[in-house]
């Protein structure tokens, strides 16, 4: 079973106690400080390999760990309560703190990096494709004018500009700032462009009768894992003029969750980061 631990680790908790008597739960997180935190959370089991690494190496970690398959793999996607809560990473846009961003601090790649280099075209199509905000070449502009001056250092400041960019009649669903905060964090940790591929390495690596459990949190990590999905389990790509399939589309499972699962009322009611979350599970043949 592989899980990607972090935070309170509740879950991994539950997995753990099952896994007591036999069987290993192997935990990557990119993030040092939540391995830590998972470390103490599960120190009463002895049959946990914590791992720290991305989740999109995960063949490269289990050669590593002489591991050929696995029965379950659980990948919880994007920042976690425990980053969001911990002010001085910069994934809030709430207060005053160091534009980071960063999931593995060791990476050199931060927000105050994307905010201050990337050209005005580019940060407007990032904030447009990664956060779906409208207002994004505004956005962008505005960034822009503002480094002219001094360099961006914090995440009031980008607060600021993105609210000043906004118009007060639109800024009605949700903070002004999530769309672009997200968008920002998303490219500061990669966090889209190799998912497709982890989907389809992690379906490989599984056992018979194995599955794939991924919980995402926006619409463009649920499409994501939904397409790859559809592929795994044959979905022909031959152009429908064609008088038989020759894309050799091959049926790798089947998908369980014919529409995601999401959270009951009462749990969004005890926790609203669940609101958005949505699990989709995928069984290997």
């Amino acid at each position: 079973m592989l899980t990607e631990l972090f935070g309170g680790a509740g879950h991994s908790k539950e997995i753990a106690k099952k896994l007591s008597k036999k069987g290993k739960l192997i935990g990557i997180d990119r993030d040092e400080e939540a391995l830590k935190a998972a470390k103490e959370n599960l120190k009463e089991f002895e049959n946990i390999i914590y791992i720290h690494n991305n989740h999109d190496n995960i063949k490269n970690i289990l050669k590593e760990l002489k591991i050929d398959k696995v029965d379950g793999i659980l990948l919880d996607l994007g920042v976690s309560s425990y980053q969001l809560d911990e002010k001085n990473r910069g994934f809030s846009y709430l207060g005053e703190n160091k534009l980071d961003m960063r999931m593995d601090k060791t990476q050199e790649l931060t927000a105050k990096e994307v905010l201050n280099t990337y050209e005005e075209e580019r940060l407007a199509n990032l904030i447009y494709e990664y956060g779906e905000e409208k207002f994004s070449r505004k956005i962008a502009r505005n960034i822009c004018e503002y480094r002219k001056q001094k360099t961006l250092e914090t995440t009031k400041e980008l607060v600021e500009i993105i609210e000043k960019s906004i118009p007060k009649s639109k800024q009605k669903d949700g903070h002004p700032a999530k769309r672009t905060f997200q968008a920002i964090r998303i490219e500061v940790n990669n966090e889209i462009k190799p998912l497709y591929k982890t989907v389809k390495d992690c379906i490989d690596v599984l056992n018979p009768e194995g599955r794939l459990c991924i919980i995402t949190f926006h619409s463009l990590e649920d499409r994501a894992v939904k397409n790859a999905y559809i592929e795994a389990k044959g979905k022909c790509i031959c152009p429908k003029d064609l008088p038989y399939c020759v894309c050799g589309a091959e049926a790798l499972g089947k998908i369980i969750t014919k529409k995601p699962i999401v959270a009951t009322n009462k749990e969004k009611e005890e926790n609203s980061r669940s609101k958005s979350a949505k699990l989709r599970i995928f069984e290997k043949k």
